[in-house]
């Protein structure tokens, strides 16, 4: 018999915060008689934390086990996870402690309410508290998302898993992917403890320059990517209209003043040319949009 929750859990480079994270674990199993196992993901960590996984699975008869040969990211190592668990529900959680494994049954009872996906909406004081807020904000403008906060532990059914394709650094699009394929999505606080040791992986400007690309290329997966001749056809024929009116322009200085200016000459065919290249981008993206949607009938199937 398939256990009711899968736990999977990414890690890289927490050798420290496996065994106690363990430990939480068998701690909130029992005390709440869960039929759980844990997915601990090794995602090319370059410490010992792959060894503290398989000694905390000698202990632990609930946890399994994948590692990676090198660090692939979040993304695929939740995917690695979900390949190897047989849950009905998925629980999305970091290895770092931050998050309690005493939210999850909090999750599941709201997750019964009839919700696909009951996601955490950290509460309190922390740190990057502004810049998540404003990421949060420009989701919930983009996608019409009705929660919080995108990037917290969650609890899922696995066919909303199995519905999305997940490319590198989705994991924190999830939410939004779901809301787009019509999945009941909802939200409980859970506290953000203090991390205890070892050193958070998403730092620096430059994840904030990513994430904010992704936010347009997801943006663009679930909007325009649906009817790409709405997009590219509305650029090709602002380009054409305003090609057109440049060329009344030109007749006029022409034939009217008698005045010939070649730079508005090539204006004109430039936007006349980019006009159409749009127009034909658009009809090969309809074309591309099509195939994809034969493709998933047929994965249906």
């Amino acid at each position: 018999m398939n256990p009711k929750v899968s736990i999977i859990i990414p890690a890289y480079n927490e050798e420290e915060n496996i065994p106690i994270l363990a430990e939480e674990l068998q701690d909130m199993i029992s005390k709440n008689n869960l039929d759980c196992e844990v997915i601990l993901i090794d995602d090319g960590s370059d410490d010992r934390t792959y060894k503290a996984i398989e000694e905390c699975r000698k202990n632990y008869k609930f946890i399994k086990t994948v590692k990676h040969r090198r660090n692939f990211g979040k993304t695929e190592a939740i995917l690695s996870g979900l390949k190897a668990s047989s849950g009905e529900l998925i629980v999305l959680m970091d290895a770092d402690l931050q998050y309690s494994s005493f939210s999850i049954p909090v999750l599941i009872k709201k997750l019964d309410e009839g919700f696909d996906i009951v996601t955490g909406w950290k509460a309190g004081k922390y740190e990057k508290r502004f810049v998540s807020s404003i990421y949060n904000t420009l989701s919930r403008w983009l996608f019409k998302i009705p929660i919080h906060d995108q990037n917290a532990i969650k609890l899922l059914r696995r066919e909303v898993m199995e519905d999305m394709q997940l490319r590198k650094d989705w994991h924190r699009y999830i939410v939004a992917l779901a809301c787009d394929k019509g999945y009941k999505v909802g939200e409980i606080e859970v506290e953000l403890r203090p991390r205890r040791y070892g050193k958070s992986k998403y730092t620096g400007h430059g994840r904030i320059i990513i994430g904010i690309l992704d936010l347009i290329a997801v943006k663009f997966q679930v909007s325009f990517m649906k009817k790409p001749l709405l997009l590219f056809g509305t650029i090709g024929g602002i380009l054409l209209i305003v090609g057109f009116i440049a060329g009344i322009i030109a007749i006029y200085q022409r034939f009217v003043l008698q005045q010939g200016f070649r730079p508005l000459l090539y204006l004109i065919i430039l936007l006349v040319v980019v006009g159409i290249l749009f127009f034909i981008l658009g009809f090969l993206a309809e074309t591309i949009a099509s195939v994809r949607d034969e493709l998933k009938i047929l994965k249906r199937k």
